[in-house]
């Protein structure tokens, strides 16, 4: 059977995952219905093996190995996946409470930690991509950078930077996220990790009112996180108007394990259909110094974790989730899955990428040509 391979063109379009990046295609529902069956029976193997987050790790996982195997096309709808996002997102918001308003203020030591691991991972990450892969400046400065995959390739383009290496490396850095984080928690911390949340509900559960309700959240919150021009804005408008239902006491719902499920995959086919067709020979470097970023990522989130951890008086493992620089869905799905602190985990990553998207341009201008060619 002949191998699908993409050129070297549609990079960029591929590594995006369906997102708003020039070049992209929708695929035919042919092609989306191949890859939701194989990722669905990805999940669905993990699951049966009693592996974490086994609906997103065997998606991912399996996709990932169909899609650079090229054997068949495979891609997901960008509104299939902004959809699932909009329902984590009223997933998240039902995590927010009263007593957690209060403690915001509080919250602002841990945000000061957070700016500082961002400032030290991008210069690690810009080191990896500049002296050891020997990317241009541009392009290894909005490498390292760690914020929204479409919005640093996108920053990145429109500075002179190959956007084709950018995306590419930022969903290498998720791949390598997502798929460690688990294990750490399992192999290190010791924690059992479920397929789904043990606290769930089911569909049938939830009264015609309140899912009319917060269907109402995930509809409307989308173009008003889009009208907001927010980061993330398909998450974080329904997580908003969410929580305010949650807030106000019109809704105490509990999230339907179906949905989570269905999350879960759609989640991880996105993220393996951004490697679509390719093989390591075709792009060696390129995943090669995403992984070893990722990786160091990782070691990094858990460093800072064991850190600070009494300074900041939180357990570790919510300092990992909240540090480890994931993709916000993939993160706020895992702190959801294993039920650690869902609300500040999913407010870490939100100003986490917002410190990024509004810093990372800014800090390039400041320097003029950006980091120093060195």
């Amino acid at each position: 059977m002949t191998k699908i391979k993409p050129s070297v063109d549609s990079l960029s379009a591929v590594a995006a995952g369906g997102l708003a990046l020039p070049g992209s295609e929708t695929p035919s529902f042919r092609i989306v219905a191949t890859t939701l069956i194989i990722a669905s029976l990805g999940g669905g193997l993990f699951a049966i093996a009693g592996a974490p987050l086994a609906w997103m790790l065997g998606a991912m996982f399996v996709t990932t190995g169909v899609a650079m195997a090229g054997l068949v096309q495979l891609g997901v709808y960008a509104w299939l996946r902004t959809t699932m996002i909009a329902v984590l997102g009223v997933m998240l918001g039902s995590a927010f409470t009263l007593a957690l308003l209060y403690q915001m203020p509080g919250w602002w030591p841990d945000v000061l930690v957070l700016a500082g691991f961002i400032a030290v991972v991008t210069g690690i990450g810009f080191a990896v991509f500049r002296y050891g892969a020997g990317y241009d400046a541009t392009t290894a400065y909005f490498s390292a950078t760690p914020g929204g995959l479409s919005e640093m390739a996108i920053m990145g383009h429109e500075l002179g930077a190959d956007i084709r290496t950018i995306s590419l490396i930022h969903a290498t850095r998720i791949l390598m996220v997502v798929a460690t984080i688990p294990v750490y928690f399992r192999v290190v911390e010791g924690l059992e990790i479920p397929a789904l949340p043990r606290d769930v509900g089911s569909l049938i559960d939830i009264p015609l009112y309140e899912a009319l309700m917060l269907s109402g959240c995930a509809i409307l919150g989308v173009p008003l996180g889009r009208i907001s021009r927010i980061p993330a804005g398909a998450l974080i408008g329904p997580m908003v108007l969410s929580a305010s239902v949650h807030l106000a006491g019109f809704s105490s719902a509990k999230p339907p394990a179906e949905i989570v499920a269905a999350a879960q995959v759609v989640v991880g086919a996105s993220i393996g259909c951004r490697f679509a067709g390719l093989t390591l020979n075709d792009a060696r470097r390129i995943i090669s110094a995403g992984m070893v970023s990722g990786i160091l990522m990782v070691l990094a989130a858990a460093l800072a974790a064991y850190v600070f951890a009494d300074l900041l008086g939180r357990p570790v493992e919510v300092l990992v989730l909240s540090f480890a620089p994931g993709g916000l869905a993939e993160m706020a799905l895992i702190s959801l899955i294993l039920a650690i602190d869902t609300a500040f985990v999913s407010a870490m990553h939100v100003l986490r990428i917002a410190m990024v998207v509004i810093g990372a341009p800014l800090v390039f201008k400041l320097t003029k040509s950006g980091p120093h060619e060195g």
